[in-house]
């Protein structure tokens, strides 16, 4: 029997009789939701859904805060929600599904991608990081990079070389890394902004139990796919009300400061909010189509589309400032627990911009998936397609 907007309203009416949000302490209200399959209404039953279709959600949401109930601070554990857990449910097992997904998604355990590595950053497939086996326990040793959230991480996804013999596409496999266990080394990557919400990740003999292992062993890069494009779409194609983001902070300075307005500088505001404008609406029509599957290449679109206008509109705003675009607060080194891409003054958030076309996938990357795999253009020569990778040049 599907599942109704007015079913998911009284199972909303029942938690909040429950477990008045007023009066419960804030965990166990966000435990009490994940059990009443209010967590993501369109997973499973008895993983945090009802099998419901994915746009009621926003139902759920919306009742929830006129309720005042918590929320789970997507901002700070947005790796899991947005990555580890959409890859868990599609290739985990059951015991590794009811093991992970509750904890993530209430905040409990806090998730990092190991996937970058110093000497395969675009070509993530030449990765180098190793993981043999011995009986049922892989022992993983290489180095990682540009982890965001390491510091803070209880869990990791991990993808490393199983199989050297092989092309580099096929001697890869996916595990789950426990991040306290000895071996794993973080440390701190200061970035430009005078922060290192970044770290690199060393590991050295670190035991990782088969039983952690998502997928077959050989498969990790399909497996790493489904992560790829659910992080692209979790980057660039957030549901978000007309002048959100930087958009909005670059126009409400333009109104606040009539004085500063030049012909050129309106221009060019006007061309950054129109473009803001279609990528939001692009990216309602994505989550249209998420509605109905998994997300797909189109999602590089978004994240392209994000990185370019976050970079083109913090500079219009340093250049709007003038001399005041370039006040910069602090530059102490802190390691935050969250990301805040507008948060603080314009000359931390034009230096913060320059991250966003690397991350998450680069921007040169993104332009081949999408010529190659939405436009059908042909695929550049790659001459290591069926070369061992224990072979390739390093």
């Amino acid at each position: 029997m599907a599942v109704r907007e007015e079913d998911l309203r009284q199972r909303v009416a029942e938690l909040l009789a429950a477990h008045d949000p007023a009066a419960t302490d804030r965990l166990d209200f966000l435990r009490a939701r994940f059990d009443a399959g209010l967590a993501w209404v369109h997973f499973p039953e008895g993983l945090g859904g009802l099998g419901a279709p994915r746009p009621l959600q926003a139902v759920v949401d919306a009742e929830l805060a006129a309720a005042g109930a918590p929320g789970n601070d997507p901002r700070k554990i947005g790796i899991g929600l947005g990555m580890a857990a959409p890859t868990i449910l599609a290739y985990g097992t059951e015991e590794q599904k009811r093991r992970f997904l509750r904890p993530l998604w209430t905040g409990e355990e806090v998730w990092c991608q190991l996937f970058s590595e110093p000497g395969a950053g675009s070509d993530l497939a030449a990765l180098g990081t190793r993981a043999v086996l011995d009986d049922d326990t892989w022992t993983v040793d290489g180095q990682k990079v540009w982890t965001s959230s390491a510091h803070t991480a209880r869990w990791a996804i991990l993808i490393a070389r199983t199989d050297p013999d092989v092309p580099k596409h096929r001697g890869i496999t996916y595990f789950v890394c426990d991040m306290t266990d000895p071996g794993v080394e973080v440390r701190p990557l200061r970035q430009i902004t005078g922060e290192a919400e970044f770290n690199e990740v060393f590991l050295t003999g670190v035991r990782i139990p088969d039983a952690h292992r998502l997928g077959a062993v050989g498969e990790g890069w399909q497996v790493a796919q489904t992560t790829l494009n659910n992080e692209r779409v979790a980057i660039g194609g957030q549901a978000a009300p007309r002048e959100a983001g930087m958009v909005g902070v670059v126009a409400g300075t333009w109104r606040a400061r009539p004085e500063l307005r030049t012909h050129d500088l309106h221009q060019r505001l006007l061309k950054g909010w129109v473009d803001a404008e279609v990528a939001r609406l692009t990216g309602e029509r994505l989550r249209q189509q998420l509605a109905v599957g998994q997300p797909g290449p189109e999602g590089a679109a978004m994240k392209l589309a994000f990185a370019r206008l976050a970079q083109e509109l913090s500079g219009l705003e340093v250049e709007l400032l003038a001399e005041d675009g370039l006040a910069y607060d602090d530059w102490t080194m802190v390691r935050p627990d969250h990301v805040d891409f507008t948060g603080r003054e314009a000359g931390y958030r034009y230096l913060r911009a320059k991250g966003n076309s690397i991350e998450g996938g680069t921007s040169e990357i993104l332009r081949n998936i999408i010529a190659e795999r939405v436009l059908g253009l042909p695929g550049e020569p790659r001459a290591d397609k069926n070369v061992p990778w224990k072979e390739l040049p390093r």
